[in-house]
């Protein structure tokens, strides 16, 4: 993005952008400079199906603890994230929806700067439930307007049960369709109270079954992502299809031992060669092929250390030696899905061959 022509070509339509915020005065109290100067060079942004522009570097909310994620928020947005990543299951929307808001009038940020994602839960899957969901969403964040709403897992769960602790719990895929989902998801965007749609955690073969009958395509896949767990598969798919590919735990998930990325000995001497640090190499290399990243931190310092990483440029020979790497490793393999009795295997989950 730079100068007010990056700003002018963000996605939202412009009756929409004035009215986000729920607090009438709050963009009034705004003043609408365009304060791009420090991250004008820094945000690279992918351009989604419906031309709007999310920003390539986002702020990462899970497992961010509570008391601690409103400082996050408001470090990230002073020194120039423009994209939050929520989801209702974190249990912490309503302090980062607080902090974002006192941020834009302290910062003075308009909203239509900002990029905010967020996910239905399973437990929300049956039609009738998902735009409850979305205006608790809402609600907690302060908006009235989301950019990005993804389907959080294709694993479906009886309303009201966060996590299933039992098969029972569950509902199995042959009696609630992901398509049923979908086709609410789409009328929340006909209503004009999200911008796009998409989904988490999908493999090809479900990205494929869902498309088939969408009237409105998914514009994100947010799956996990790092060297040791590449995907290239599905990363072709979804460069092919149009779907902008979001990698979570982009860092490798603190993994440890030999499992730690940022341990690993060839991200460290790709470091040292660019003068960087791992963790910087590990988003570099992201960006490089056209995904988007969303670390977490909660420390101002390594906020922008990530921010930074928007500014290296990997040469040729480090993507071959991180393309070795790979090992088909999973941090967040879903086996809290797999119940005794139940309908879910991680083999149907990733549709592994």
């Amino acid at each position: 993005m730079t100068g007010s022509k990056g700003l002018e070509a963000l996605s939202v339509p412009i009756n929409k952008v004035n009215s986000r915020f729920h607090a009438s005065s709050l963009l009034e109290s705004i003043a609408f400079t365009r304060c791009w100067d420090v991250m004008s060079s820094v945000q690279r942004q992918l351009q989604l199906r419906d031309g709007s522009l999310m920003p390539a570097i986002g702020l990462g909310t899970w497992k961010s603890e509570s008391n601690l994620v409103g400082q996050a928020v408001d470090a990230a947005l002073e020194v120039g994230y423009r994209h939050l990543d929520c989801a209702s299951i974190y249990g912490n929307e309503r302090e980062i929806g607080e902090a974002t808001a006192q941020a834009c009038r302290q910062h003075a940020i308009p909203r239509d700067e900002l990029w905010i994602t967020s996910k239905l839960w399973n437990d929300c899957h049956e039609p009738e439930h998902v735009r409850p969901a979305l205006i608790r969403t809402l609600e907690d964040l302060q908006l009235d307007f989301l950019d990005l709403y993804l389907i959080h897992w294709p694993v479906s769960h009886h309303h009201g049960i966060a996590v299933a602790q039992q098969a029972s719990e569950q509902i199995a895929r042959n009696d609630l369709s992901l398509a049923d989902t979908w086709q609410a998801m789409e009328a929340l965007v006909d209503e004009g109270l999200v911008g796009a749609i998409g989904v988490s955690n999908f493999s090809e073969l479900k990205l494929s079954a869902l498309m088939q009958d969408a009237r409105i395509l998914p514009s994100v896949n947010q799956v996990e992502r790092h060297p040791y767990l590449q995907q290239p598969s599905l990363l072709s798919f979804c460069h092919q299809h149009k779907i902008v590919l979001t990698a979570y735990s982009p860092l490798g998930s603190g993994g440890h031992g030999s499992t730690n990325l940022l341990h690993d000995p060839v991200i460290q001497a790709i470091g040292a060669d660019h003068d960087c640090s791992p963790a910087q190499v590990l988003l570099a290399w992201g960006l490089a092929q056209d995904t988007v990243v969303i670390p977490k931190s909660v420390k101002p310092e390594r906020l922008q250390s990530n921010l930074d990483a928007a500014f290296i440029k990997l040469r040729e020979e480090d993507l071959v030696k991180i393309k070795h790497l790979d090992r088909n490793l999973r941090f967040n393999g879903g086996e809290i899905w797999i119940l005794e009795g139940g309908d879910y295997t991680i083999a149907n989950l990733w549709d592994a061959s």
